[in-house]
């Protein structure tokens, strides 16, 4: 064993003193195969239909570079996350060691980006977040190769509270999910509520995902409060407003929500989600130019229509191709390639939005109510609102 060892050693140096050419056309060589992009997404289970949106949308965004990253073409890999936390670490590692990607997009639940933050903090490998909100990720366990294109839990709520204030409504009831992504989006809307005069009479709520909402609601409705603000999100959230509804709740006292409350149930809610107030960083009725534009192009090419994961996973696709630009392709000259990602400004269908320096969107959160089955935008809620990006240290 230590004779062929030496005897490796021996010929490796040989090789390096006389041959940095023939290193220099090996690089050369593996900058021009495929990059290597993993999709981390779910594609079975409650959140399947985001899965295909965001995975459509990145994909749109290099079909209009002709496929390529900074002139490389791209080999997909993809695992489904199964939107299950516990697996999340293992599914991870497949793409980073078992299929050596160069960058990992995804997901979309936040127990399961935990679980490639860890894999992306410990290998190094480029890791864009393409929806899920967990505050951690740029905040305490920011990292220089973790770029999120979407929001914190934390920033839609943040402009709710000030625009529920400035409607007059100075007692108000706030109701979620008890978990991490419902305690966040709390955290948003009490800190721009209380800051704007407003008082919180209470707040409730009950077990993810249980929608048992009766006895709460009937809580509410002895509490009397002048507005009631909410988290909800998906079949939940349309049981949640038809509920709201049946107990005499709507028209008497505003709802409001982060605008997950009404994104993509406005059929499963009907008549019970008029009125509803939200707020979001996009909404399909922005009338734009570069949204119609992409509205149009992504309904031609997927023969449906977009909505707002698709507009995060194109806005992945537009940072990771500015990035690869930079470096030409080499994803491998990171200081650059972070560079050029941090300091990116997104042409995106909601809006252009720059990257804050821990790696979180700065964007226009809208104002919306709902009107015929549709978030019409009523105005921007908050400019260029920036994550507190709390405890980040990038060095």
């Amino acid at each position: 064993m230590t004779s062929t060892r030496r005897q490796v050693l021996s010929q490796g140096a040989a090789i390096v003193s006389v041959a940095s050419t023939g290193f220099l056309a090996s690089t050369a060589s593996a900058q021009a195969g495929k990059l290597r992009v993993g999709l981390m997404l779910p594609y079975t289970g409650t959140f399947a239909q985001l899965g295909v949106a965001i995975e459509n949308g990145f994909r749109m965004a290099l079909n209009e570079q002709g496929g390529k990253l900074g002139g490389r073409e791209v080999e997909f890999f993809k695992v489904d996350d199964e939107s299950e936390p516990a697996k999340g670490i293992e599914n991870a590692n497949k793409l980073v060691q078992r299929d050596k990607v160069d960058v990992i997009v995804g997901t979309v639940h936040s127990g399961v980006q935990m679980g490639i933050h860890k894999v992306a903090r410990d290998s190094g490998v480029l890791s864009l977040i393409p929806n899920a909100g967990v505050h951690a990720a740029t905040r305490g366990l920011c990292a220089l190769n973790v770029f999120r294109t979407s929001f914190t839990n934390s920033q839609p709520t943040k402009a709710l509270g000030k625009v529920v204030a400035q409607k007059g409504h100075k007692r108000v009831v706030w109701i979620s999910w008890k978990y991490a992504a419902g305690d966040e989006a709390f955290e948003g809307f009490k800190e721009s509520y209380l800051a704007a005069g407003g008082t919180i009479v209470k707040e409730l709520g009950l077990p993810f995902p249980n929608v048992e909402f009766q006895a709460l609601l009937t809580e509410i409705a002895a509490l009397k409060p002048d507005a009631v603000a909410c988290f909800f999100a998906g079949g939940g959230a349309a049981k949640f407003m038809k509920d709201y509804a049946a107990a005499g709740l709507q028209g008497k006292i505003p709802l409001y929500g982060s605008g997950f409350l009404t994104e993509g149930v406005l059929d499963a809610a009907g008549p019970a989600a008029n009125g509803v107030t939200t707020t979001l960083h996009y909404s399909d009725s922005l009338d734009t130019p570069r949204n119609k534009a992409f509205r149009l192009a992504y309904a031609k090419q997927y023969k449906m229509q977009p909505d707002v994961y698709a507009v995060q996973g194109y806005d992945t696709g537009l940072l990771l191709i500015q990035g690869a630009n930079a470096v030409k392709g080499d994803l491998t000259n990171k200081a650059p390639l972070y560079k050029a990602m941090q300091d990116a400004a997104i042409d995106s269908p909601r809006g252009k939005w720059t990257m804050s320096a821990a790696h979180n969107p700065v964007q226009d959160i809208y104002l919306r109510v709902v009107k015929d089955k549709e978030n019409k935008v009523l105005g921007i809620a908050a400019k260029a609102l920036s994550d507190s990006g709390t405890g980040c240290k990038l060095a």
